[in-house]
C-alpha cells in the first residue's frame, strides 16, 4: 500500500484544460504582475467570502505581516497568539518589533484556549491573532467579543482554514481582518506562494493594498513603509482554474474527514475533535498518541506516510523563548510530542481510508 499524503496530482489531472488555458492567457498578455487575473480573483474571492475586500499577496506570511503594519502594530506593542502553529504566526508579530504573547490551547482542538485569552492582556496588548488549525475555526465569538471589550483588533489566522464556516460565516471573514494562505499543501493552493488578506475596513484595505507594493499610493508616490508583497498573475491564474471546484473539494473534506472521524471512533483512537457549529476542511486530519514515533515507523512501513504539525511548541523555540520567558503552554507542549497528520485530500477514497486506519490500528496494537 502507497498512498500520497496529499494527492495534489489527482487534482491537477481533473482541472488541467482550466489551468492550462488559465496559464497560457496570461503568457499570451504576458502581464506577469498584477496583470486582470489579480483583480478577477480578488473579487472573486472577496464575493465568496462575503468580505467587503480581498487583497492578494506574495504568501500568508506576508498577509499577516501586512496587517500588522496596516493597523501600525510595531515596537512596544504586544500581540496575544498561539504557542501551536506554523512559526509564521509568531515570525511576523517578531519582524513587526512587536511581542508576542502565547495563551496555551484547548486539549480537543488544539486551538488557542479563549478562556485564557484575559488574563494574558496588559496595556501594551494591540491585537489577538487566533489560528484556526488544521482547518477549523476557533471560538470566533468569544474572542471577538473580548477584543471589543479591550479595544483589541482580532486577526484570524486562516491559513489552513479556507472554505470551513462558523455559523453562516467564512473562515477568512470572522474577524476584522482575515488572513489565509495559498501555499499548494493549503485547500486552495496554488503551484508556488501566495496569500490574501480580507477585511470590512476600507482604510485597513486601502493600506495594505499600498504596502504590498513599497507602500505606494501611486507610481513612485510612497505614503508609508511598504513591501514588496504581490502575488504573481500566474498564481492567481490558477487559483481561479481550482476555484471551479473548491466548493466540491470541501464537501469532500468534509465527508472524508467526518469518515476518517467514525472509523478512528470505532476503534478508540484519539484525535482532535471538531466542535459544534463550525466545520473544518480537514488541511491535515490530526490524530495523537503517547508511542508516537514507534507508531510512525509502522505506518510507514506500511506505506501510509504521516507529517508532524508541529513538534515543537513556538514559545519553546529558540529564537522565540524570550519573548514569553516563564510563561508555560503545558498543553501545547504535552501535545506537540503526540500528535501526528494522516493522508488527507478531497481526492482520498473511503477504501485507502479503511487501509490507513487498519494500519494505523495495527500499529498501535502492537504496541
Amino acid at each position: 500500500m502507497t498512498i500520497p499524503f496529499i494527492d495534489l496530482k489527482a487534482q491537477y489531472q481533473a482541472l488541467r484544460p482550466s489551468i492550462m488555458e488559465r496559464i497560457e492567457r496570461v503568457l499570451d498578455h504576458g502581464q506577469f504582475i498584477m496583470g486582470p487575473e489579480v483583480k478577477e480573483l480578488e473579487q472573486r474571492l472577496a464575493d465568496w467570502t462575503g468580505a467587503a475586500h480581498c487583497v492578494t499577496v506574495s504568501s500568508g506570511t506576508e498577509a499577516l505581516l501586512i496587517s500588522l503594519m496596516a493597523l501600525g502594530i510595531g515596537a512596544g506593542d504586544e500581540v496575544i497568539t498561539t504557542p501551536f502553529s506554523f512559526i509564521a504566526t509568531a515570525e511576523i508579530i517578531a519582524l513587526a518589533g512587536a511581542t508576542p504573547v502565547f495563551v496555551d490551547i484547548e486539549p480537543d482542538t488544539c486551538n488557542m484556549n479563549p478562556d485564557l485569552i484575559e488574563a494574558r492582556i496588559t496595556a501594551r496588548t494591540r491585537a489577538i491573532m487566533p489560528v484556526s488549525l488544521y482547518g477549523q475555526p476557533c471560538d470566533m465569538d468569544e474572542i471577538n467579543a473580548l477584543a471589543e471589550r479591550h479595544g483589541l483588533t482580532v486577526i484570524e489566522d486562516a491559513a489552513q482554514s479556507l472554505g470551513s464556516l462558523y455559523g453562516d460565516r467564512k473562515s477568512g471573514h470572522l474577524s476584522r481582518i482575515g488572513c489565509t494562505s495559498f501555499f499548494p499543501s493549503k485547500p486552495l493552493g496554488c503551484y508556488g506562494d501566495g496569500g490574501a488578506l480580507f477585511t470590512d475596513d476600507d482604510e485597513i484595505a486601502r493600506a495594505c493594498r499600498e504596502i504590498r507594493v513599497h507602500g505606494q499610493s501611486e507610481r513612485y508616490v510612497h505614503t508609508r513603509i511598504g513591501v514588496g508583497g504581490r502575488m504573481d498573475t500566474l498564481q492567481c491564474a490558477i487559483l481561479l482554474a481550482k476555484l471551479e471546484r473548491f466548493d466540491w473539494e470541501i464537501g469532500q473534506r468534509i465527508a472524508k474527514g467526518e469518515y476518517y472521524n467514525r472509523l478512528l471512533d470505532e476503534a478508540g483512537i484519539e484525535r482532535v475533535r471538531q466542535r459544534q457549529g463550525r466545520t473544518s476542511v480537514f488541511a491535515q486530519y490530526t490524530v495523537m498518541s503517547d508511542d508516537r514515533d514507534r507508531v510512525i515507523a509502522a505506518l510507514k512501513e506500511a506505506g501510509v506516510p504521516t507529517a508532524i504539525h508541529y513538534p515543537v511548541p513556538m514559545n519553546e523555540q529558540p529564537a522565540y523563548r524570550h519573548f514569553d520567558e516563564g510563561h508555560e503552554t503545558p498543553v501545547a507542549r504535552s501535545l506537540a510530542r503526540r500528535v501526528f497528520s494522516l493522508p488527507m485530500s478531497a481526492d482520498i477514497d473511503e477504501a485507502q481510508q479503511r487501509d490507513i486506519v487498519a494500519a494505523l490500528v495495527r500499529a498501535v496494537s502492537d504496541g
